[in-house]
C-alpha cells in the first residue's frame, strides 16, 4: 500500500485484525479507523480486545464503536471523510441466519461503504470458502446455496475485480471472533478476499446528428440512438494504443515484409449513397444495412469544388502509420501502370451478382451507413490514379528522377511480386456498421481493414497471401478455408473474420486483382483474448491502461470485472400484421445499453380470429465493462417494454 491511504475496517470483533493491520503499516502513513457494531462495554468483553484497541490507538488509528456497517454515510465520527481501502472481514447476521438475510447484509454494506469510499477506493470482503458464489470457490456451492456476493456488491456500482487466497499468516495476531456476541471463530482455511472496485455509470444512449459531405454535397442526418456510442471513438489514430489499433498495425507490418504496403489517411463519410452501394455491390445484405434518412441537404454548396484540393492533400501513411506526402507521391509513382489496373479491375473485383433495386436519383432516404469500405477503396484508387496523372503533367522534366525512384523501389522493396515486380497494396480501415440480430458474435459496428493489389496472375497471389495471413494468424486460432475465387479467415466460437477474394472478370488473365478484407475487432478478440467484443467500447480507463506499453499479440487480458452474472427476462407481447424483428433488436440494444448479449424466441402464436401475433423473446443480460445488477437489469427491461409500447405500437402482454 502507498503512503498516505486510509482504510476502514467495519464489524470487528475484538480488533485483533485492526491491530495487526496497525503493526503493519506503522512505517507508513497509512491511517487505521476500526470499528464494531457493539457497544464499547460489549466489545471490551472480547478476549484481548483492550489491548488491541490500545494498539491501534498507540499507532495513530481510531476506534469506533456502535457502528452498523450499512449506515456508514449517518455515522458522525465519519462525516466528510473517504477512505481508501474498506474492510469486512467474514460478515454475518449472528446465529443461524440463512443465505438470504446474509445477502441482503452485503448488498446494505455495499450501498453503504460507497457513500465513504475514495474514487479509487477498494472494498475487501473475506469470505470462508464457498460463500461467495463465484468459480474461485473450490468446492463452489450451488449459486441459490452462496451469499452472491458480485451480484451484491453490483447493487452498489461496484465490479469484482481480485479474488485471492484470505493472507491469515500475514496477520499473526489475528484471531477471528465469529458470530456475533460469540467467540465461536470461522473457519479461515481456504477463505477467500474478494476486491471490489467501482465502475463507471451507465450512459444514456443518445441520438447524434452528423454533418457530412458526400458526393460533392453536404448533408445533414441523424445516427441511430443504439449506434452512439461507436462513431468518433478514434481507435485507429495515429498513436492509439487501443488494441484494434495495435492488430492494424501488427497485420501491416507482417504483411509488409512481402509487399508495399500505403494506407490512406483521409477521412471518409460514414454514409454513403445507394448509387455508391450499387456502384460495387459488395456481399453484403442490404437488410443488413442501416438505412439513413436525411434531416437537410445542402445542393448548392461548395464541397463539389474542392476535389482539386482534396486530390493535393491526399496522403497516405505507412504500416506504422508514418505519413508523408512526398513519399507517398513517389510510391504511387513506383506503381502508377499498377493503380491504373487496380481501378480498372477494382470494380470487377468488387461487384456482386446481387443488385439494388433502389432508385439513386430518388428520395433522400436512399442513403445508407457504410457496411463496408469497398466503395471507398474504389473512390481512393481513381483518385491517386488522378493524383498519379496531375504530378506526372506537372512534372515532365522531373522523369529521370521518377524512372530512377522505380529501379530503387524494385530492388530495395520486399519480394512480394514475380520477375523483380514489387506488388503494392492499398489500405483502407475505418468503422462499418451492420444491422445485425443480436447475438453473442454480431457486431453492429466494427472496424475493418481493407487491402487491394493487382498481382500477376503467375504469382498465384490468393495462395501467397493466404500463406502470410495463415503464419501471422494460425497461432492464435485463425484458420484458412478456400473458397470459390478466394480464401474465408474462420475462428470460433464467431465464425467469419475476413475473406480474401479475385476477380475473375479480367481482359487481362495474366493479372488479378485481389482484395483482403479483415475484422479487426474480433481479431483483437482473439490476439489478446478478451471475453467479450463489448469490452473493445469501454470507456473504463483500466481497459486501455493494460495496452499502454503496446504490448505484442498473445499476451493476454486480465478482466478487470470477474465473473459477471448472467440475467435472464422474458418479454411477450401482440403485434399487428406486420412484425419486423429487426427494428425490435435495435430498441433492445438502445433500452438495454448493449447489454443484452443475446435474444432467443422463445414461442409465437398467431391468433386464428385477430390479424395479430404474439411473440415471446428470452433476454440474457450480461456485462464485462459495468456492474450490472439484478435491479438495473430489470430498469431495462422496463424500459425496454415502454419504448416497445411507443415506437412499435406492440401491447405487451
Amino acid at each position: 500500500m502507498s503512503p498516505s491511504r486510509s482504510i476502514l475496517l467495519v464489524g470487528e470483533g475484538n480488533f485483533s485484525y485492526s491491530a495487526s493491520m496497525s503493526r503493519l503499516y506503522s512505517e507508513t502513513e497509512t491511517s487505521v479507523t476500526a470499528t464494531c457494531l457493539q457497544r464499547q462495554e460489549e466489545a471490551l468483553r472480547h478476549e484481548g480486545a483492550a489491548s488491541n484497541i490500545q494498539i491501534i490507538k498507540d499507532s495513530g488509528g481510531t476506534v469506533v464503536f456502535g457502528l452498523d456497517c450499512r449506515k456508514l454515510g449517518e455515522c458522525a465520527s465519519l462525516q466528510g471523510r473517504v477512505f481508501d481501502r474498506v474492510v469486512f472481514n467474514f460478515p454475518h447476521c449472528g446465529r443461524k441466519s440463512g443465505v438470504k438475510k446474509n445477502r441482503e447484509l452485503l448488498k446494505n454494506f455495499f450501498l453503504s461503504c460507497v457513500q465513504v469510499l475514495a474514487e479509487d477506493g477498494e472494498v475487501h470482503v473475506s469470505l470462508c470458502n464457498g460463500q461467495g458464489g463465484t468459480p474461485a470457490d473450490n468446492p463452489k456451492r450451488e449459486w441459490h446455496n452462496s451469499w452472491q456476493v458480485a451480484a451484491m456488491a453490483a447493487e452498489a456500482n461496484l465490479v469484482l475485480t481480485d479474488v485471492r487466497p484470505f493472507e491469515r499468516e500475514k496477520y499473526q495476531s489475528y484471531k477471528c471472533t465469529g458470530y456475533r456476541s460469540q467467540d465461536k471463530g470461522f473457519h479461515v482455511e481456504k477463505a477467500l478476499l474478494h476486491v471490489f472496485t467501482r465502475c463507471l455509470p451507465y450512459t444514456s444512449a443518445q441520438i447524434l446528428k452528423v454533418e457530412e459531405v458526400v458526393e460533392g454535397e453536404k448533408v445533414h442526418y441523424n445516427i441511430p440512438a443504439e449506434l452512439s456510442d461507436y462513431i468518433f471513438r478514434g481507435f485507429l489514430c495515429t498513436g492509439s494504443v487501443h488494441p484494434v489499433r495495435l492488430v492494424q498495425d501488427f497485420l501491416l507490418e507482417g504483411l509488409a515484409k512481402k509487399w508495399l504496403i500505403s494506407m490512406t489517411t483521409e477521412t471518409i463519410p460514414l454514409l454513403l449513397t445507394a448509387k455508391q452501394l450499387q456502384a460495387c455491390c459488395i456481399d453484403v445484405d442490404i437488410t443488413h444495412c442501416y438505412w439513413i434518412h436525411l434531416l437537410q441537404k445542402d445542393l448548392n454548396c461548395d464541397a463539389h469544388t474542392s476535389t482539386d484540393k482534396e486530390k493535393d492533400q491526399l496522403t497516405f501513411s505507412d504500416s506504422r502509420g508514418r505519413t508523408d506526402a512526398r513519399d507517398t507521391l513517389s510510391a504511387a509513382c513506383v506503381t502508377s501502370d499498377k493503380v491504373d489496373r487496380v481501378r480498372s479491375k477494382g470494380a470487377e473485383s468488387l461487384r456482386s451478382a446481387c443488385s439494388l433495386d433502389v432508385d439513386p436519383e430518388g428520395e433522400n432516404c436512399l442513403y445508407v451507413l457504410r457496411p463496408s469500405l469497398l466503395p471507398q477503396m474504389e473512390e481512393l484508387v481513381t483518385k491517386t490514379d488522378e493524383l498519379i496523372n496531375n504530378a506526372g503533367s506537372n512534372g515532365e522534366n522531373e522523369g529521370n528522377n521518377k524512372s530512377a525512384e522505380v529501379d530503387g523501389h524494385r530492388k530495395e522493396g520486399p519480394s512480394g511480386g514475380c520477375n523483380g515486380v514489387t506488388s503494392l497494396l492499398f489500405g483502407i480501415s475505418g468503422v462499418v456498421f451492420r444491422n445485425m440480430s443480436i447475438n453473442l458474435w454480431a457486431l453492429p459496428a466494427y472496424h475493418e481493414l481493407l487491402l487491394r493489389g493487382v498481382f500477376p496472375a503467375e504469382c498465384e497471389p490468393i495462395r501467397l497471401l493466404g500463406q502470410r495471413l495463415q503464419t501471422l494468424l494460425a497461432p492464435y486460432g485463425v484458420s484458412l478455408v478456400t473458397e470459390q475465387g478466394g480464401l474465408r479467415l474462420i475462428a470460433q466460437p464467431m465464425g467469419l473474420i475476413g475473406r480474401v477474394s479475385v476477380s475473375n472478370e479480367s481482359d487481362n488473365i495474366s493479372e488479378v486483382s485481389v482484395t483482403v478484407s479483415l475484422n479487426l475487432d474480433l481479431l483483437a478478440v482473439l490476439l489478446f483474448s478478451l471475453p467479450d467484443w463489448r469490452l473493445l467500447w469501454s470507456h473504463d480507463p483500466r481497459f486501455l491502461k493494460q495496452f499502454a506499453l503496446r504490448p505484442s499479440p498473445g499476451k493476454p487480458f486480465h478482466p478487470f470485472s470477474l465473473f459477471p452474472e448472467h440475467i435472464s427476462f422474458d418479454i411477450s407481447f401482440w403485434t399487428g400484421p406486420t412484425w419486423e424483428e429487426r427494428k425490435f433488436h435495435a430498441v433492445v440494444r438502445e433500452a438495454s445499453h448493449g447489454t443484452v448479449e443475446q435474444v432467443k424466441l422463445i414461442d409465437r402464436f398467431s391468433h386464428p380470429d385477430l390479424s395479430q401475433t404474439s411473440y415471446c423473446y428470452r433476454l440474457t443480460y450480461h456485462s464485462h465493462t459495468h456492474a450490472l445488477s439484478h435491479t438495473q437489469a430489470l430498469q431495462f427491461h422496463q424500459k425496454l417494454e415502454s419504448l416497445l409500447s411507443s415506437r412499435l405500437q406492440v401491447t405487451i402482454r
